[in-house]
């Protein structure tokens, strides 16, 4: 609960800050901030973690649209707003007084999971499978037995979009039954660590919320599988992808050689060759021969030597509009 300051003692804080900077004295620094450790909030999943788990429920988040837009014939949205690692006290905290609870078991596993769904959302839901148009409800109310049961459909549809999410695992969402505040309470201890799931949900004159909160130790399991199958890694940039890829290629070797284009020569003058003679090309010898890297001609250079060692000094490029005749193979 936060504090209230009376009138005086805001004077006294006023007066302070003026008497500061009338004496010039720069303000001092804050030191390190302690804070007390909660147990509770060991063992958080990571950043990059987290983001992977939300690209998952964002491909959820379609599929739920695509599958409820078809079975109720309206135009519906789910989109995912958030995903925390919350205790299950925390997870109850945040929903409505006043809502749909259903638990949902998770098999083969045998754990439960809490769906949570707006009773804004969940009526105009009803109105539309009864046969109306989906219009919002001014006062809320408990949801009753018949209603429940109506809403039982739309319930397994989210349960099964769940399964195909969550399909890593080989997990299989399976709708328990409806809960009330009372019995949600009992479903998980108050301190288990769970993975909740926010959604937006939007129809043509509502909008509400879902949520889902799956136990740690499922999510967790779904991590572990996550970086053993897909090895996910940050998302990289166009930029910073091609300076990767160019300092690959940078440290790659390719054959190249320095070769003079096909030159004919008589059968006769092959046959009477002996050491000693001399044997005469259509070519001449400052003409210069062709570079190729990979089998490829790419610059045309001459033969020079560096001290010991054979060179070739480069040339312009090649193009293949701009060969000779000496350079293209004859049929």
């Amino acid at each position: 609960m936060e504090k209230v300051l009376n009138q005086e003692e805001i004077d006294a804080m006023v007066q302070a800050a003026r008497g500061a900077a009338a004496s010039g004295q720069p303000r001092r620094s804050r030191g390190p901030t302690v804070q007390p450790w909660d147990v509770r909030q060991a063992g958080q999943i990571g950043r990059e973690q987290m983001h992977a788990i939300s690209l998952l429920h964002e491909t959820f988040a379609r599929n739920l649209t695509h599958s409820l837009g078809a079975y109720l014939r309206v135009v519906f949205e789910a989109t995912l707003v958030s995903a925390e690692h919350l205790v299950y006290r925390e997870f109850l905290q945040r929903i409505p007084e006043v809502t749909y609870l259903a638990s949902c078991r998770l098999s083969p596993i045998g754990v439960s999971a809490m769906l949570q769904l707006d009773l804004k959302v969940a009526f105009p839901i009803i109105d539309v499978l009864l046969g109306g148009q989906g219009k919002s409800l001014a006062a809320t109310r408990e949801i009753t037995e018949i209603e429940e049961q109506i809403l039982e459909s739309v319930v397994q549809i989210i349960c099964r979009e769940l399964g195909t999410a969550w399909q890593a695992l080989a997990l299989e969402f399976c709708f328990d039954q409806r809960q009330d505040p009372t019995q949600a309470r009992r479903l998980m201890p108050p301190d288990e660590k769970t993975l909740s799931l926010s959604f937006e949900i939007t129809m043509p004159e509502v909008r509400g919320g879902l949520s889902v909160a799956v136990p740690a130790v499922v999510s967790n399991a779904l991590l572990r599988k996550i970086s053993a199958d897909w090895t996910y890694q940050k998302p990289r940039g166009p930029a910073e992808s091609q300076e990767r890829l160019r300092r690959r290629l940078l440290a790659c070797s390719f054959p190249a050689e320095l070769v003079v284009p096909r030159v004919p020569a008589h059968f006769g003058d092959l046959v009477d060759l002996a050491p000693g003679k001399l044997l005469m090309f259509r070519r001449r010898a400052a003409m210069p021969a062709t570079w190729l890297v990979g089998g490829l001609e790419m610059f045309q250079a001459l033969p020079v030597r560096c001290g010991q060692v054979r060179s070739a000094r480069l040339l312009p490029r090649l193009r293949e509009n701009e060969l000779g005749e000496d350079h293209k193979e004859k049929p």
